[in-house]
């Protein structure tokens, strides 16, 4: 994971709780909350949560607006960009429509950057490898930024089990060879996770933040 990376998938890939895991797990100085398209689960409902882990929370100016659909960014969003001994991961928006606000870094593409998209092969969406690799496509064109990294997160919530996540691994490992993009992470949740079952790219052990009361 580079020192800053983008994290984008279709509405309820998982990629908000996702983002918010791998801010803490990789101890990272800024979670930015792009996600202006679908902000049912929000980073910027965490920022109390956050700032004892010593991350900051860079979303709207609003006041007391962490639970208002506006769409609207601080310019605070461009701070990682001008502080180079700074790491962030940017919670973007699902689909192309989502992507298309990172049009607005491309003065800031750099080698220094990661484009993740995470998957779960049993949402409509990104049910195969052909919707999958069409979402990458899209992503990709929307944004002008390469993806680099596919995030497993193949799951059916609390009724999730090892079969399942290696199903979804099995056809996003085809999207990946196929588009020549590794799969960086696959999520598995803390109380199913087992270290002695090998999984494609790093383990991302996953507890809920947004979905723990969620059955």
């Amino acid at each position: 994971m580079k020192r800053i990376t983008f994290i984008t998938g279709y509405y309820g890939s998982g990629k908000t709780e996702i983002s918010l895991n791998l801010a803490i797990q990789k101890q990272v100085n800024y979670l930015v909350d792009l996600d202006i398209i679908n902000p049912y689960f929000r980073s910027r409902e965490a920022e109390g949560f956050l700032k004892q882990k010593n991350i900051e929370i860079i979303s709207s100016d609003l006041q007391n607006g962490a639970y208002a659909d506006v769409p609207y960014l601080s310019k605070k969003i461009f701070m990682p960009f001008r502080q180079s001994d700074k790491t962030a991961i940017f919670d973007v928006g699902g689909n192309d429509l989502g992507a298309k606000v990172m049009r607005q870094f491309e003065q800031e593409y750099s080698s220094d950057i990661d484009l993740f998209v995470v998957a779960n092969v049993y949402r409509d969406e990104t049910h195969d490898g052909a919707s999958i690799l069409r979402m990458i496509r899209e992503i990709e064109g929307a944004s002008g930024f390469k993806v680099t990294g596919i995030i497993n997160n193949s799951n059916l919530l609390r009724e999730t089990t090892y079969d399942d996540i290696l199903v979804g691994e099995a056809k996003i490992a085809g999207v990946a060879k196929k588009a020549d993009i590794p799969i960086v992470f696959t999520s598995v949740y803390e109380e199913l996770y087992d270290p002695t079952i090998p999984i494609a790219g790093e383990p991302l052990i996953l507890k809920l933040y947004f979905r723990k009361n969620w059955y």
